[in-house]
């Protein structure tokens, strides 16, 4: 077979697979060029071919402002397009720079690091804006996860993006995603809170409102607030809804818990420890009015039947005892089974 202009394949391989090995380099590059000065409807597009990208190191970054999602916990979460970005920025604006210089260190990023926090972030984005104006790269972190949610950073990039300049996401970890696919909703649809109001009046208040939304709810709370809060969303949410606790994510103590709001203090009581960390609350959604509640009244019966047959045998047996229907006593028997395995 000949290969790269009369080049014969098992004589001369080493030849072959250099040649073969360069025409490639020069298609690739070839098409990441076109891509990158021209995308769909002739737009410029920075990230090469229309469709995803193949993942290459990025070239000199542009200048822009990259919102760049960090670890919620394991620093071996980053993406290795968030560690090209903060090696090439100029400066790195940061919620708390204590934070962010340990997980620079990490991987041996050295970088200029200025402070963006809540107290300071409108003069902060007046800055960064001449910084960009002057041609530097800025990259926004927050201490964990995605800034602007729940965190630092929305002001900024309004400032930016107003100013005319690019605002480019790099995403990564998410505590809230984190926690929803870990919590097998039910609800098709949820609905991302963050935290709730610290007073008392206000979030009664707020859980009111969300009370009539026919949505699974998501908040962020913190270890010395969880306590009121869950006691909050039980008497306006409804202590029967379910909840999942989400605690620590990534970290060495993470907790995954699935429990009913009304039961939430007891299984918290239970160890000192399930008090301390960060939390994701994920609540269920409410059963939608032309859905009958949940009927749990054969729930005693089913628990104790389960602790020594197999499951199918126990629900079947449990039907000839209350003549209860098979099918509702077969969905009540996997939600005890995953309560109890949780």
């Amino acid at each position: 077979m000949t290969v790269a202009g009369g080049v014969r394949g098992l004589d001369n391989g080493g030849v072959v697979v250099q040649a073969v090995a360069l025409t490639i380099a020069a298609m690739s590059a070839a098409v990441r060029a076109r891509g990158r000065r021209t995308g769909r409807n002739g737009e410029s597009n920075r990230n090469g071919a229309a469709g995803m990208s193949r993942g290459e190191p990025l070239p000199a970054v542009e200048r822009a402002l990259y919102v760049v999602a960090t670890p919620i916990g394991n620093l071996r979460d980053i993406t290795l397009r968030a560690l090209d970005v903060l090696r090439q920025v100029d400066v790195i604006a940061a919620e708390d720079t204590r934070v962010t210089a340990v997980l620079l260190a990490q991987h041996g990023i050295r970088a200029r690091l200025l402070s963006v926090n809540a107290h300071n972030e409108r003069r902060r984005a007046d800055e960064i804006v001449a910084l960009l104006e002057r041609g530097s790269r800025v990259a926004l972190v927050s201490d964990a996860g995605t800034p602007g949610v729940s965190d630092p950073g929305a002001l900024l990039v309004r400032a930016v993006a107003a100013a005319g300049h690019a605002v480019i996401p790099v995403p990564g970890p998410s505590a809230a995603i984190a926690a929803i696919s870990a919590a097998g909703l039910s609800a098709k649809h949820w609905l991302f809170y963050g935290f709730l109001p610290t007073t008392a009046t206000a979030r009664r208040t707020a859980l009111d409102e969300l009370a009539r939304l026919p949505f699974a709810l998501v908040f962020y709370e913190a270890p010395h607030r969880v306590r009121e809060a869950v006691l909050a969303m039980a008497d306006q949410l409804g202590d029967a809804r379910e909840v999942v606790i989400a605690r620590e994510l990534t970290k060495r103590f993470e907790t995954i818990h699935r429990t009913r709001l009304g039961e939430t203090i007891a299984w918290i009581d239970a160890d000192r420890d399930r008090e301390r960390g960060e939390f994701v609350l994920v609540v269920e959604a409410p059963p939608s009015p032309d859905k009958p509640a949940v009927d749990d009244s054969h729930d005693a019966t089913l628990a104790l039947l389960m602790e020594e047959l197999p499951l199918t045998r126990a629900v079947r047996l449990a039907a000839a005892l209350t003549g209860a229907p098979r099918k509702r006593l077969y969905e009540r028997a996997l939600a005890l089974k995953s309560k109890k395995d949780a």
